[in-house]
């Protein structure tokens, strides 16, 4: 099918994990003739769960894309996981698309995971539309929940269609005003809608209060409706059935005819070297300008960069750059993503999602260009949470290392979220991730996709530290050996900054005591310390340094003797301004059963855990919410699965990090103490 940017329409559908977002990515395929049968996730038959893991967990790891042509339109569509543990594919999702499909289940109606995306998609500035799934399902009270979702999300959100006749039918309000439905008469849903919409433009609203609705033709009323969503103004509720098809057409049809497409969405934060927010085009005839939103590492066509185009053309056979990196690549295979398969196409039009295969360069939130002068044009970053699981781990068989760092590499190429360290001091690999449920995914994919099996333990918690007073420090590096010498002296002042402010390297040095070319050696002996530690061997940070005095010597001095000056000084005033160790503060948010609340919030206490409230959820379950020392969790998972029996779930976001107990910083210094002297 050929069609326009006019004629995309690129949605994700995220949410809350159980609400049936899998299920409805097969309804709207087979209602818009993608695919012939709709697949079951019991069988293992979707076209989005395809990997082995999520066959037999029966729920989405990986962001899946296909794309449906009907109606004129071509929709591309991204199933994102549900579950926090998987959540960096689903944000990452968030970049390339104008419209947000949050799923809900009519059954357990607002979950954290509902709140979460709902607000991701709002600071992203995306349309959003709140899908309400399993109508027809027992126990469903769509008028109770159509209350709490503009109680939770604004009065903005409002219904399009309404259910009929126990969830088997649903009745658009927004084009018609009479019928019979499950909770709410048409005519007022109707015209609660229309006056929303209405509100956005005073033409739109003249012609209403003048001549009534009959003023009102499709096509004022699409641009009124798709601009209420581009500004906020309206969340439309849908109601559906992706088990039996109510409702599906209709939202196929509310894609086609109200949701913006790509010269409608808002401009994306597009930002240029340094920082400024740049306009984008959306030209075909322009330069092409793309960003790299998801990387596939697929076993037969290798490396995938799938990217949304922004601006400009792209064409199978012509040259492209990543990044800054000025040698271009060939675009010798183009592919739109359509699930299971990858179709080979020609070109990739403002608005297109499309892949690159075989890009050794490409990585996740590459800039694509055709131009030089875009060579320093960037997306403003997502916000991802910061992986605070860690394991450490090492080749079960011997031989194995070069693999096992390969696998790694892939993986964490794939997956935003997860972060892979290399700590050389103590000859360690750590990964990182949301979960003790994200890391078994990684290391059960390492072993089926790669053939590497590791052996693991719990890793160094990432403690850090600083200074809590400013003080000055002195170091004068002489060395004599027969030649040559080493001569180098350094006078600086350490000082606090604010927590999370990082590092700040001052040159307050007059009259050229110290040269300039031997400034960037004392600095790089500063870092030296500060990645080596002071009280207990962690990284420091949210300091800065001055360096206002020292000396030279014509001959003598050379770089590695200011290095080390400059090393030896930042020691000598860090032991002199009170060093602090400090740790990993979490945000918890833990789901329990009603009857665990007091084994687990005992059990928190007692790891110098902050309750900060519960919220109730569906089916006496409770949401707590509380702040902890990441040191205090390692075996947490195992603990709340004995205190709830099974039935707890936690996910933690790091908050800030906060000065350790005096007997802790005790302990971890007198640890270190003994390999530091032996360094």
């Amino acid at each position: 099918m050929s069609y326009t940017t006019e004629s995309i329409r690129n949605i994700a559908m995220t949410g809350h994990s159980g609400t049936g977002k899998t299920t409805l990515f097969e309804a709207l395929l087979h209602a818009g003739g993608t695919i012939q049968v709709q697949g079951s996730i019991e069988r293992g038959t979707t076209q989005s769960d395809t990997d082995a893991q999520e066959k037999a967990r029966g729920h989405s790891i990986d962001s899946c894309i296909a794309g449906i042509d009907h109606g004129g339109c071509h929709i591309n569509l991204i199933d994102t996981a549900g579950y926090h543990d998987f959540r960096g594919g689903t944000l990452s999702a968030l970049a390339a698309v104008e419209t947000a499909m949050v799923v809900v289940n009519a059954i357990n109606g607002i979950e954290h995971g509902t709140r979460r995306m709902m607000e991701h998609a709002r600071e992203r500035g995306l349309a959003r539309v709140l899908v309400v799934n399993k109508i027809d399902f027992e126990g469903a009270r769509l008028g109770t929940l159509v209350e709490k979702l503009r109680e939770a999300f604004g009065a903005e959100c409002l219904p399009v269609n309404l259910p009929a006749q126990g969830g088997k039918r649903v009745l658009d309000c927004f084009f018609h005003t009479s019928g019979a439905t499950d909770f709410s008469t048409l005519a007022e849903a109707h015209q609660q809608i229309l006056d929303q919409v209405v509100e956005i433009d005073e033409a739109t609203m003249g012609a209403y209060l003048d001549k009534g609705e009959s003023a009102l033709g499709p096509r004022q009323l699409h641009d009124a409706f798709e601009q209420c969503l581009r500004e906020g103004h309206l969340v439309p509720i849908c109601f559906l059935s992706a088990r039996n098809g109510t409702g599906v057409a209709e939202l196929l049809e509310l894609i086609e005819r109200m949701l913006p497409h790509p010269g409608e969405g808002n401009a994306p934060p597009f930002r240029n070297a340094d920082n400024t927010p740049i306009a984008v085009s959306g030209a075909a005839d322009d330069h092409v300008i793309a960003d790299v939103f998801k990387i596939i590492n697929d076993p037969f066509v290798g490396k995938l960069g799938i990217f949304r185009v922004w601006q400009g053309t792209v064409r199978r056979d012509s040259q492209l750059f990543v990044d800054d990196v000025h040698k271009p690549f060939k675009v010798g295979h183009l592919f739109r993503m359509n699930a299971k398969a990858h179709e080979e196409i020609e070109h990739a039009i403002p608005g297109d999602i499309a892949a690159v295969a075989k890009v050794e360069d490409i990585h996740f939130d590459a800039v694509l260009h055709d131009s030089h002068d875009e060579d320093r044009i960037h997306l403003a970053p997502l916000r991802f949470p910061q992986p605070m699981f860690g394991l450490a781990l090492e080749p079960k068989h011997k031989g194995q290392e070069q693999k096992l760092s390969l696998a790694l590499l892939r993986l964490s190429e794939e997956d935003p979220c997860l972060r892979v360290e290399h700590h050389k001091e103590l000859n360690e690999t750590v990964v990182r991730g949301l979960s003790d449920l994200h890391l078994k995914t990684v290391l059960e994919r390492m072993k089926e996709r790669y053939g590497v099996e590791v052996t693991t333990h719990p890793p160094r918690i990432a403690y850090r530290e600083t200074i809590a007073s400013q003080a000055e420090g002195h170091y004068r590096h002489k060395k004599q050996t027969g030649g040559a010498g080493q001569f180098g002296e350094v006078f600086l002042r350490v000082e606090p900054l604010e927590r999370g402010t990082g590092f700040e390297f001052v040159d307050a040095v007059k009259g050229g005591v110290i040269p300039g070319q031997f400034l960037p050696s004392v600095e790089k002996g500063v870092r030296q310390a500060m990645d080596a530690g002071a009280v207990a061997g962690y990284p420091m940070q949210d300091l800065r340094v001055t360096v206002y005095d020292g000396k030279h010597h014509p001959v003598d001095s050379k770089e590695v003797a200011f290095v080390s000056a400059g090393r030896k000084a930042f020691l000598d005033a860090v032991v002199k301004a009170r060093p602090i160790v400090l740790e990993p503060i979490v945000d918890m948010e833990v789901s329990i059963p009603e009857t665990s609340v007091g084994d687990v919030t005992g059990g928190l206490a007692g790891k110098r855990a902050r309750i900060l409230g519960t919220d109730a959820q569906h089916g006496g379950e409770l949401l707590l919410k509380a702040q902890a020392p990441l040191a205090e969790l390692i075996d947490y998972a195992t603990e709340l699965k004995s205190m709830t029996g099974g039935r707890g779930r936690y996910s933690l976001d790091l908050s800030h990090y906060e000065p350790v107990p005096a007997p802790v910083q005790k302990q971890l210094s007198e640890a270190w103490r003994p390999r530091a002297d032996e360094d």
